[in-house]
């Protein structure tokens, strides 16, 4: 009886986590009917409003200019903000280094005080935070992995090799909030990047490799995610803090795989 009762709570458990992916997957259906249905009543409007004004307007007028989105950030607007395109190695506009974090970008020609470790966090939340628009939090998870944190691990990643994005970030966090202390932790972070950047959530996919390079600097996988971290800054149009991301994956990890380090030094040269 003892048997079959741990069994039984075994089988519990599964199917309540099966529950919670398959309510999750409607939710994420469900958002992303939303947000195509707005951007096609969106684009709708705005073709009917060019449409229209092209009817009264002549010829030889130009046509007008295309509308931004609200939530586009436009750098000629706010010079000053954090993230808005500068020259390597200029100082901010902004003065105070609160604002800024202190960060020293590394270029070509190094400032005097160069070669001091970056702040790879400030320097990342600055960017996201200046980009739009803001990450979106999932809905929580209840705890309900099983007691083989391998298996579940295993589990999580079978999912994203699949693409099954969606599942896999449900199963990756749900490894993480079981497993908290795990040896497998900053794998199922990495990974769990990964479930975002595929999808282009690249402000979710950078905070996931910021953590990764912040809470685990000696992990196996820390050089490549911090590469994909400048990789995904680089996507949310953070281009300096990005080529500044790729500068430190050569400096803070020369041991790093031929691969990782050779990617860094594209992108690198690409800025």
């Amino acid at each position: 009886m003892f048997v079959r009762l741990n069994r039984l709570e075994g089988q519990v458990r599964e199917l309540s986590g099966q529950v919670e992916q398959l309510q999750h997957q409607n939710r994420q259906l469900m958002q992303t009917l939303q947000r195509f249905q707005e951007d096609v009543e969106f684009r709708f409007q705005e073709g009917g409003g060019a449409g229209r004004s092209g009817a009264t307007t002549p010829r030889t007028q130009p046509a007008p200019a295309p509308q931004r989105r609200g939530d586009a950030f436009d750098p000629s607007a706010a010079p000053a903000a954090p993230g808005a395109p500068r020259n390597l190695g200029e100082a901010p506009v902004n003065t105070d280094n609160s604002a800024t974090g202190g960060i020293a970008i590394i270029g070509d020609d190094p400032a005097p005080g160069a070669g001091a470790p970056l702040d790879i966090n400030s320097l990342a939340r600055e960017a996201m935070a200046a980009s739009a628009p803001a990450a979106r939090s999932g809905p929580s998870i209840a705890a309900t992995g099983s007691t083989n944190p391998a298996q579940d691990y295993d589990t999580a990643v079978a999912l994203l090799r699949q693409r099954q994005y969606d599942a896999a970030e449900m199963s990756l966090r749900q490894f993480l909030q079981s497993h908290p202390r795990d040896r497998l932790v900053p794998d199922a972070t990495f990974f769990l990047g990964e479930t975002y950047y595929q999808r282009k959530r690249y402000n979710e996919a950078a905070e996931q490799y910021l953590k990764l390079a912040t809470d685990y600097p000696t992990a196996g996988r820390a050089p490549e995610g911090l590469l994909k971290l400048g990789q995904a800054l680089n996507a949310i149009g953070a281009r300096e803090q990005a080529c500044a991301t790729f500068g430190e994956v050569t400096r803070k990890y020369p041991q790093a795989p031929g691969a990782v380090r050779q990617a860094a030094e594209r992108e690198r040269a690409r800025c």
